[in-house]
């Protein structure tokens, strides 16, 4: 059975030149880049040289690149670290709670933080969006407390593909003199990031997501930020974040940083047009579709769609059964009874959110698995409404 994959922004395969770059670091180099011999000290070179490669993706300085174990520890880091250090900050002489600001579209990694810290007195407020996914700066700016310590905006949504004003964003974080920090799992490798010209004082991303292995991750952090370390052990990466470098996985994520620097552009003009067209070729021969996010500036991969009369999970099932992957959302909350928050957050009532799916389309999308989407998904719908009196109603009504 033909199968293609278009769930791009739930994992992406390691590319072959990312393992090439890492297998010697499970064999012959597989020295701890902590020790000070001839093995540690090729194990410490490959690391910084990952370091390197992962800061000049973003605009970064070597210096400011923490690796992690993925996007979530990136995210807590510096949303509980952050928060940790104002308690302690010779500037927090009120007695005032810590207030963050956060969107409704965040991240469970972001979101679960937030309302863990909200739990032990935190205050924390929760940015309303437009119907396609987008915040207003001006919202943002009437958020503002002086109590406010940090600000969490991320920088693509992983559902929509809706891209977040930053540089606006970033402006409003300067002026008032808050901390700025963006989850960039989905937007790194896909758009360009500067975190200067955004003024971010921290950034997360993921290997996974753009053609590394899975388990590992990285955290901007600004020079100047006061950021209090979460874990407790020895001096690695400057005590920032001890324990023993994952050298491999640094070494793919570096590669694929690297990579990702250099096609970009490319990739993103080659996956828009892709996904412009199976977004048109939907709209067409699916009745009643609609694209959630339409009017948003997006990032070129993602296509998100709402199919009236028909269960999303159902439909799910049914394409995978057809040869053809993809998503009701993110992976991480595959399974949830509930509809999705995002969705939710645009308006979208609870039997529309259902009835989505999320198409992500990768650096090894073709032109054959466009027409292949093309052929399956209009089927599958046709299918399942057939099976739903109440579509078949309704329809029947409108006409």
């Amino acid at each position: 059975m033909k199968r293609v994959y278009l769930d791009y922004n739930a994992t992406t395969s390691v590319e072959p030149e990312v393992l090439d770059a890492m297998l010697p670091y499970f064999s012959a180099e597989f020295g701890n880049a902590s020790s000070i011999h001839t093995f540690g000290q090729r194990a410490r070179a490959a690391v910084e040289t990952a370091r390197e490669q992962v800061a000049a993706l973003i605009g970064a300085r070597a210096q400011e690149i923490f690796f992690t174990s993925g996007g979530t520890e990136s995210d807590n880091h510096a949303i509980f670290g952050i928060v940790s250090s104002s308690f302690t900050s010779a500037n927090s002489s009120t007695s005032a709670r810590p207030h963050i600001i956060t969107s409704l579209v965040e991240h469970e990694a972001v979101l679960n933080a937030c309302q863990a810290l909200a739990k032990q007195g935190v205050a924390v407020t929760y940015l309303h969006v437009d119907q396609d996914g987008s915040i207003d700066p001006q919202d943002l700016e009437a958020a503002l407390r002086k109590e406010t310590v940090l600000i969490s905006i991320m920088h693509a949504n992983n559902e929509l593909g809706t891209v977040q004003p930053l540089e606006e964003i970033g402006r409003v974080a300067k002026q008032a003199d808050v901390y700025f920090h963006s989850d960039a799992v989905q937007s790194a490798g896909k758009i360009p990031i500067d975190v200067n010209q955004f003024q971010l004082d921290l950034l997360s991303l993921s290997g996974h997501k753009l053609y590394a292995p899975k388990g590992i991750g990285a955290l901007y952090v600004r020079g100047s930020t006061r950021l209090k370390q979460l874990l407790y052990g020895g001096h690695h990466q400057r005590g920032v974040r001890p324990g023993t470098e994952n050298v491999a996985g640094i070494v793919g994520l570096g590669k694929a940083a690297e990579i990702a620097r250099h096609s970009l552009a490319n990739d993103a003009k080659r996956l828009s047009a892709l996904r412009d067209q199976l977004e048109h070729g939907l709209l067409n021969r699916v009745p009643h579709s609609r694209i959630n996010g339409a009017r948003a500036v997006r990032t070129p991969n993602t296509a998100n769609l709402v199919f009236p009369g028909v269960e999303g999970e159902a439909l799910l099932i049914a394409l995978d059964l057809k040869g053809l992957a993809c998503s009701t959302g993110a992976a991480c909350s595959s399974g949830a009874v509930e509809p999705s928050h995002v969705l939710t957050a645009i308006g979208l009532p609870t039997e529309e959110a259902r009835a989505s799916l999320r198409f992500s389309l990768g650096r090894h999308t073709t032109q054959a698995d466009i027409d292949f989407a093309l052929q399956v998904i209009p089927a599958g719908v046709e299918q399942l409404r057939q099976l739903s009196p109440t579509y078949q109603k309704e329809a029947a009504a409108k006409t």
